[in-house]
């Protein structure tokens, strides 16, 4: 039904003769995802209301990835820069010391991927995961903010025998064009083991949040906490808010705001299934509406952004053209 809906809406929207019927400037949602293997490549599905959502290109892969020892492409993350171009950023291995790297102005065709040597300075750095970016407005800039565990670098937590070894914090670079970087710095280091960060401008407030997941495992977190600063320069304070999320274990936060409202999408890895929660008061209160949503079979952790009606219409209709 809701998939009928949307197709209505869509199609109505197209074929009006209207043309402030048409809202142009209403966007379009476009989520960025893996499935599988993580060898398959970057995958994208859209939606008009934030719930439901479709999968593009027929559920095949746009970008096969061919960077770092593994060829992985796990945790996609696109953002498009204040002149059209997205930029995309992966996981290329699970113990790797570089993110893989491409760009395009629509979606559709790719530029040279290339490897970003983020902790290649760092000898005993043990990976890095989920790379997320984000636009800073003020200050034009890129930010690149990832996971990596560094032996005996920061204060240790109890752990489970399978993840020994393992104690988490968020680095990040900048960049203005993707050629040249800062050099790497710590981003966020709270007093537990932190994973996929991700970040979003709520613009009503004129602040920025970003969610995290707490990787503490004994006793088991696996749980997502939201943080929030009004100038991504000075960093986000490391006391974050209770868990947003219910009793289950999720990763991958991907928020977006739909209107006024502030979704939060994430991965029940456990339950091979997506799952959400929404604010309707900017992150005072959260409703999980994890059995109102829907997304393509197999998606695994990815992001969610807005785009144009524009950049919809065209990769749907490289869908039709398959």
């Amino acid at each position: 039904m809701r998939f009928l809906k949307q197709i209505m809406l869509f199609l109505g929207c197209m074929l009006s003769v209207v043309p402030m019927a048409c809202s142009t400037d209403e966007p379009a949602y476009l989520f960025s995802y893996f499935t599988g293997d993580s060898r398959d490549g970057l995958h994208l599905a859209y939606s008009l209301d934030g719930e439901s959502w479709i999968a593009l290109n027929n559920g095949q892969s746009f970008l096969k990835p061919i960077v770092g020892k593994d060829c992985l492409m796990r945790d996609p993350s696109i953002c498009q820069g204040p002149d059209g171009v997205f930029h995309l950023v992966w996981t290329s291995s699970w113990t790797d010391r570089i993110i893989g790297y491409a760009s395009s102005r629509d979606l559709i065709h790719w530029s040279e991927q290339r490897a970003i040597p983020v902790m290649m300075h760092e000898e005993t750095a043990h990976n890095c995961w989920a790379p997320e970016l984000f636009y800073d407005e003020p200050s034009g800039l890129f930010y690149i903010i990832w996971a990596t565990t560094i032996p005996g670098r920061h204060k240790e937590v109890p752990v489970i025998e399978s993840e020994k070894g393992l104690n988490h914090r968020i680095y990040y670079v900048t960049t203005r064009d993707f050629e040249t970087f800062s050099e790497t710095k710590l981003f966020f280091n709270p007093d537990f083991s932190v994973i996929d960060a991700a970040i979003v401008r709520d613009e009503t407030k004129g602040d920025l949040v970003m969610v995290v997941k707490n990787e503490n495992s004994l006793p088991a977190e696996k749980n997502l906490r939201v943080t929030r600063t009004r100038n991504l320069e000075d960093g986000f304070p490391t006391e974050v808010s209770p868990a947003i999320t219910g009793d289950y274990w999720c990763e991958g936060p991907a928020p977006l705001f739909v209107g006024d409202a502030l979704y939060v999408y994430f991965d029940k890895y456990r339950n091979h299934r997506y799952g959400a929660v929404v604010s309707r008061d900017h992150g005072q209160t959260w409703e999980d509406i994890s059995d109102r949503v829907s997304f393509p079979e197999g998606i695994r952790h990815g992001t969610a952004f807005k785009v144009s009606k524009e950049v919809l219409e065209q990769l749907l209709r490289l869908q039709e053209q398959e």
